[in-house]
């Protein structure tokens, strides 16, 4: 699978090809060294109304959802996402995010719309 999602707190490895933080905020405790990314995409992230709202409360998933493909309607972060679905189809990207729930937060939703777009 060309499109992976990571926890910022796992250890990187290898395997990862090329990391790219997707989160808004830094992760809290990790350096940039250990962090290990090619990148920080923070403008792709929810805006932070979004992600208060959202509070990663598994009753809002599906909304969240909705909203955040409508915020990368955006035309400046479509051109990101348009980024990540090149190097997609060149390499192995995984992107990075701090929450703890890794089946519901924006890095999956936007794994899902990346593996749409290839």
């Amino acid at each position: 699978m060309p499109i992976a999602t990571k926890r910022a707190y796992d250890p990187p490895s290898a395997g990862d090809g090329y990391r790219v933080l997707v989160d808004g905020l830094w992760p809290r405790g990790i350096t940039k060294e250990n962090l290990k990314v090619a990148e920080w995409m923070r403008p792709i992230a929810p805006t932070t109304q979004l992600r208060k709202w959202y509070g990663h409360k598994p009753e809002r998933w599906e909304e969240f959802r909705k909203r955040y493909r409508h915020e990368l309607a955006d035309p400046a972060r479509e051109a990101l996402l348009v980024q990540l679905v090149e190097r997609a189809r060149k390499e192995k990207v995984t992107l990075v995010f701090a929450a703890h729930d890794a089946e519901r937060c924006n890095a999956s939703a936007l794994a899902e719309i990346i593996r749409e777009q290839m």
